[in-house]
């Protein structure tokens, strides 16, 4: 079996966006150009990647393991390219990165002290602020770098002149009370009566649960509403709801009476860094900083609460 790594980034584009019209959209091509492409790739692999729904489109098992290849190539690329881009960069000035909460508690503050001794000249700034927020700053210029969070099937355009590195995927958890689920998957969900807790609009976690409630046929309301993961955990075990968390946010953080439970089809959150094009010769001092920040998020690639 041979497969041409270039015809990843359409199967990519179906699994994030949901359809070949939306992919097409997404990549400026022509929807028979996606659907070419995607069949071409089911005839070197001999097997079927994409199936129609009333939905739309869903990945078969098999698409779905071949669209998770070629994130993992996407994401190697855009690090190489970042690294290269940096390569030739000094390591100095003052940057200013803005993140959500568990990017900077896991991932970006712990490196700070040791970014500080390695590169005496260069002075990180960081900011946690909503996705909204972030995206303005960066627009007004308030920002260099921001890292924000997306759901496993959103897709948003990039403003003129920013681009865009994926750092990490971070799987969803479901986070419950000890003995609410009479089994650990999709089912167990779908039958529990234990309520959804509700989650402001702007979070990644709200669209991810949406996504799922949508996909178990759940309707009504949900219960509560919190902000913050901590508050969702201090919910979850008073027994009050079920809810999402990131893998990544748990870390250090499941308190008594809550159980974390690693359920297959829940999608991921997707953590990317954004920055303004870098004009001139040489790359800006926030390109040199996204690569520092890549390099980061890899190294905690495969982290976990449940390991």
């Amino acid at each position: 079996m041979e497969i041409d790594p270039r015809r990843l980034r359409f199967l990519v584009a179906v699994a994030r966006s949901g359809g070949i019209l939306a992919a097409a959209e997404q990549l400026g091509v022509s929807p028979s150009a996606v659907s070419q492409q995607v069949a071409r790739l089911e005839r070197d692999t001999g097997q079927a990647l994409i199936r129609r729904t009333v939905r739309g489109t869903d990945l078969t098992p098999a698409g779905a393991t071949l669209a998770e290849a070629g994130e993992e190539v996407e994401r190697t690329l855009n690090l190489a390219a970042v690294r290269l881009d940096a390569a030739g960069a000094s390591l100095s000035g003052t940057v200013r990165v803005g993140a959500f909460e568990s990017f900077l508690r896991t991932i970006l503050v712990p490196a700070l002290p040791r970014w500080r001794l390695q590169h005496p000249d260069l002075d990180v700034i960081v900011a946690e602020a909503e996705r909204d927020v972030l995206m303005r700053r960066l627009r007004t210029g308030h920002l260099d770098v921001a890292v924000i969070e997306t759901d496993t099937d959103e897709t948003a355009r990039l403003p003129a002149g920013v681009v865009e590195h994926h750092l990490l995927d971070d799987p969803w958890r479901v986070v419950a009370p000890v003995g609410a689920l009479e089994s650990a998957d999709l089912e167990g969900l779908r039958g529990s009566s234990v309520p959804w807790l509700g989650v402001a609009d702007s979070e990644a976690s709200a669209r991810a649960i949406a996504r799922v409630r949508r996909g178990l046929g759940l309707g009504g309301v949900v219960k509560h509403a919190y902000f913050g993961l901590q508050t969702a955990l201090a919910l979850v075990a008073a027994g009050e709801g079920v809810a999402l968390a990131p893998a990544l946010a748990l870390q250090g953080l499941t308190p008594p009476g809550v159980v974390v439970l690693e359920i297959e089809g829940l999608g991921v959150r997707r953590i990317v860094a954004r920055h303004h094009e870098s004009r001139g010769p040489t790359p800006g001092p926030a390109v040199t900083v996204t690569s520092l920040v890549s390099q980061e998020a890899a190294a905690h690639g495969g982290a976990d609460p449940l390991g």
